[in-house]
């Protein structure tokens, strides 16, 4: 039996750091395009790797954009870019029923939603109603066209970005669809060195374009893999600890932050942060979830889910804090 249990253990291994230098081949390959944004890249492999969707902000000039098309293409999926802009219409993104005159009849045109991967590059430009065809592609990995309903292809995440400092010509994004996103990743500005570096690729560098390192059935065996990280029950109920504290700050101790929550994260938010949890830890070549995973992912889950008050505004409490003092008052059961 023992003997049996070490060929069983020596068979598992290899497939385990297999699917780990998957991963990495994922990162280096977006690492000869990119410099720097580690943590980026890793908050949409996360992404990519529980099949969610997640919006990036960032002020222009961060290569938000470039990181989004340079993962794409590391991957052997359709990927579609769509700039959004005020004038958009909703069949410009799911697509529309077209009449042939050769067959006298109406065809079913899709639109560019129907890819793995879709970026939807400034994503705050477009009105409610292009908001509302694109919900429903999110949710329900689903689009309605002419009355037939047509199933998006899987992989399916969309990867959309904003700008946070401009806000002429730009709509709020409705909390619903806010709600939907897996996670909101804060891009900073780059440390010195990476600046340095990057100075150097732009007037040096000889413009390589990342090649395809991994197929569809890979990433659905990364997917099937992550599923199977361990997430104990102290850490579930910490979860759902810290989700209901969003909410009730009051039963946990934080009465101080009472005045400044309006509304907390949904049910959907704690799914989320264990979904994410265990692909952190899973990238980070662990088939365990630690409290360390939860804390660092717990930001770019719940920021995008808080809705603060105008008490919040006016002492310049942003939810990245309420986050920080959420994580800092409710202790790991």
């Amino acid at each position: 039996m023992a003997q049996a249990a070490e060929s069983a253990d020596s068979f598992e291994a290899p497939s385990a750091v297999q699917q780990h230098r998957e991963v990495d081949a994922i990162r280096a390959e977006v690492a000869r395009v990119i410099v720097g944004q580690h943590a980026l890249v890793d908050r949409l492999l996360i992404a990519l790797l529980t099949n969610n969707h997640a919006l990036i902000e960032g002020v222009p000039g961060l290569a938000k954009t470039l990181t989004v098309s340079t993962l794409a293409r590391a991957l052997q999926c359709s990927f579609a870019r769509i700039q959004f802009t005020p004038d958009l219409l909703p069949a410009d993104v799911t697509g529309t029923l077209i009449f042939s005159p050769q067959d006298g009849q109406f065809h079913v045109r899709r639109g560019p939603v129907f890819a793995n991967v879709v970026l939807a590059d400034e994503i705050n430009r477009a009105p409610a109603k292009v908001q509302s065809a694109l919900l429903e592609a999110m949710q329900e990995r689903t689009v309605s066209i002419g009355g037939e309903t047509l199933n998006l292809p899987s992989p399916f995440l969309v990867l959309a970005t904003q700008n946070p400092i401009e806000q002429e010509g730009t709509y709020p994004l409705p909390e619903a669809q806010l709600d939907r996103f897996m996670m909101k990743i804060v891009v900073r500005y780059p440390e010195r060195d990476e600046e340095r570096a990057i100075l150097a690729q732009a007037l040096d560098g000889d413009g390589d374009q990342p090649r395809a390192v991994i197929s569809i059935g890979e990433i659905e065996q990364l997917r099937e893999a992550v599923k199977r990280v361990d997430l104990n029950e102290r850490l579930r109920e910490y979860i759902v600890r810290l989700v209901e504290a969003s909410r009730e700050p009051q039963r946990h101790r934080l009465d101080d932050l009472s005045p400044f929550i309006e509304f907390g994260a949904s049910p959907r938010a704690a799914v989320f942060l264990a979904r994410a949890a265990q692909a952190y830890a899973f990238i980070a070549g662990r088939d365990y979830v630690t409290p360390e995973d939860v804390k660092a992912i717990a930001p770019d889950v719940l920021r995008h889910r808080l809705v603060l008050t105008y008490e919040a505004e006016a002492q310049g409490m942003s939810a990245d804090q309420v986050v920080t003092r959420l994580l800092e008052g409710v202790g790991i059961p």
